[in-house]
């Protein structure tokens, strides 16, 4: 349930947070929180806030699109840099701290573009990032990029509602994360196997699916494992052989469905086990 009492109070930080800020760079996913945070640049800012992507394999190309079209509707251009975290052995090696890196190139590219003593970087970070395993925000504080939502204690239900006041179309949109999410912690990220679970999520985007991941299993790249929502169970079992048909087009040999549905962050849920082991 969200208070409107306090979230009214939340956005009047927020917006007195980004007046402070004069100008700024926003990293923009085309997500829900970093199109919120665009929204409220650009009311605030105007033409002194600006909008950065970043292109690479982890980024789906359905996403990209998605992102320009957002950018669109707030009213800013979208710049889009292409990032090489897959140059870099600490993000391939796909250790833990794999967002570390890729954060690192993200921010260090972002910043080349920000005039000394201009621009401030900020990015979509929300309160309840803080509590989860996030090493790309070290990242970011090495750097002195802001999290404007963070800082003004949104919540992620708080984004929602905010961004569906302003008339957002983000405001429920599926909570993304990149694709090198999919693979299992110590197993090498490499373009072909992004390119491999992007082929099966967009499989299940195109049936109209809302929540998905495609994860590989360690030490089985045959193996495809399919998260969904609860609501979307029936219709991956009712065009169960047109997924398979697509997952085996894709390279993959045996494609099953997680029963216990999608789980943002299970990959991290693998990563507490092994730590206790």
């Amino acid at each position: 349930m969200i208070d409107e009492g306090t979230l009214a109070n939340k956005e009047r930080a927020l917006y007195a947070q980004m007046a402070e800020l004069r100008e700024v760079l926003v990293a923009f996913s085309g997500g829900v929180d970093s199109s919120l945070v665009l929204k409220v640049a650009k009311d605030v800012l105007g033409d002194r806030a600006r909008a950065l992507i970043a292109r690479s394999p982890s980024l789906p190309a359905r996403e990209l699109d998605e992102a320009f079209r957002i950018a669109a509707e707030i009213g800013v251009p979208l710049e889009v840099v292409a990032t090489k975290e897959l140059a870099t052995e600490g993000y391939v090696a796909n250790a833990p701290d794999r967002c570390y890196y890729c954060k690192s190139e993200l921010f260090d590219v972002t910043k080349a573009r920000v005039a000394a003593g201009s621009a401030i970087v900020v990015d979509g970070v929300n309160a309840d990032d803080l509590g989860d395993h996030r090493p790309g925000l070290l990242a970011g504080r090495e750097r002195g990029v802001v999290h404007p939502l963070a800082e003004a204690g949104f919540t992620k239900d708080e984004v929602r509602h905010l961004s569906k006041k302003l008339g957002l179309s983000t405001w429920k949109k599926p909570q993304l994360a990149c694709l090198a999410s999919r693979v299992p912690y110590g197993t090498r990220v490499t373009p072909e196997r992004l390119g491999r679970i992007e082929r099966v999520e967009d499989a299940l985007r195109d049936l109209g699916c809302f929540d998905v991941r495609a994860r590989l299993v360690s030490g089985n790249d045959d193996l495809v494992r399919i998260e969904v929502g609860d609501a979307d169970f029936d219709r991956v079992v009712a065009n169960r052989r047109s997924i398979t048909e697509r997952a085996k087009a894709a390279g993959f040999k045996r494609v099953t469905l997680d029963l216990e549905s999608f789980r943002s962050g299970s990959m991290n849920a693998d990563l507490v086990e092994l730590r206790r082991g």
